[in-house]
């Protein structure tokens, strides 16, 4: 018996578009457009972009003043859930910010970063807004979840946004560590 091997080229071939064909289309319009589309309800939201994989769930975000990042971070967790499945949700914001918005913010990051070793929460948006008292035009907005922190810092025409991811404390091996 003879193979030809035209017909079994063709034949994988064709298997080959169709397998790997229908499993970008299941994953563009089951996953990604539908999480997009959520995303894009909130307000505040002027792009989105989604990208899957095993583990995670990148949601990239272009945001206006008027976002709220732990509010849209909330849509995807929450009613995205059955999109996003058990991945890794991770949210990178394209800030439309300033050099000086990233110059004071350079400055301001030590209290935060010591706030956030510490694990003092709560100390985080009375020292931004201490630190902002030296610029007029400045505000520093802030909120917590159980999942991160979320700071806005604006000066009128530009945004920075920073999510702070809280890690929570590991337990060691005495039960009193």
């Amino acid at each position: 018996m003879k193979l030809k091997v035209l017909p079994i080229l063709i034949a994988l071939l064709t298997s080959g578009i169709l397998l790997f064909g229908g499993w970008f289309m299941y994953r563009s319009y089951a996953m990604e457009n539908p999480l997009a589309d959520l995303v894009k309800k909130n307000t505040g939201v002027e792009q989105v972009d989604t990208t899957f994989s095993n583990k995670q769930a990148i949601v990239s975000v272009k945001l206006s003043d008027q976002a709220n990042l732990r509010q849209i971070y909330q849509s995807i967790v929450v009613d995205g859930a059955s999109l996003v499945g058990g991945r890794e949700v991770q949210l990178k914001v394209d800030s439309d910010s300033s050099a000086a918005i990233d110059d004071w913010w350079s400055k301001a990051l030590f209290g935060v970063a010591q706030a956030m070793d510490t694990k003092q929460y709560a100390d985080i948006p009375g020292l931004l807004t201490k630190e902002a008292a030296a610029v007029p035009s400045l505000q520093a907005m802030t909120e917590m979840d159980d999942v991160n922190v979320y700071i806005r810092l604006s000066d009128g025409t530009h945004s920075k946004y920073i999510i702070l991811p809280r890690v929570p404390a590991s337990m060691g091996v005495w039960p009193n560590e």
